[in-house]
């Protein structure tokens, strides 16, 4: 058996164990844990909060955007966060600081909301943990004028939003979030 298979063997039998003497539908048991799987074997991000998997993707969307220096789409993005966070009842600076992003067209204005945003997601995800995949928390010491800022990243290759190309590679990882350490 190769490495993913025995991985796979183990989260279904611990998912079936757990989720015996739980009152879950057979069929919403069975995605489940075939979402695990497939979230280990392509090191996709659970989060063990189902509200934050909710916006993650569209976080993930803004920073991206962000690094492309790409002020519209990042509006886009952060309109679905701030949407999202508001009927979730996810933490309200969400809402706040997505809605700047979405105010303005001024990618430097956009990255300051930025930083605020990714530090509220920073202590939510810490408080929360993941369940499969790791994060990493991302600083670059030079952003916000020289007082550093962070943001959150499911890869280990820097990507630095607060200054796309111009300095794309700038930062390092400051701490990691993982399935096997929350």
């Amino acid at each position: 058996m190769n490495r993913f298979s025995i991985i796979a063997v183990i989260v279904v039998a611990m998912l079936a164990f757990a989720c015996k003497n739980k009152a879950v539908p057979q069929e919403v048991a069975t995605d489940k844990k075939q979402d695990t799987i497939t979230a280990i074997v392509t090191n996709e991000i659970i989060l063990r909060d189902d509200r934050l998997n909710a916006i993650y993707p569209q976080y993930v969307k803004l920073t991206t955007a962000l690094v492309d220096n790409d002020a519209a789409t990042a509006r886009i993005a952060a309109n679905a966060i701030g949407e999202g966070a508001a009927r979730l009842q996810l933490n309200s600076k969400i809402k706040q600081e997505a809605d700047k992003i979405v105010a303005t067209a001024d990618i430097a204005l956009q990255r300051t909301a930025f930083a605020a945003l990714s530090n509220e997601l920073i202590v939510l995800i810490e408080k929360s943990g993941v369940q499969a995949g790791a994060l990493y928390v991302d600083f670059c010491p030079m952003a916000m004028e020289d007082k550093g800022a962070s943001w959150i990243s499911g890869v280990k290759d820097i990507r630095n939003p607060y200054f796309g190309e111009q300095m794309l590679t700038c930062g390092g990882i400051k701490s990691t979030f993982a399935a096997n350490n929350n």
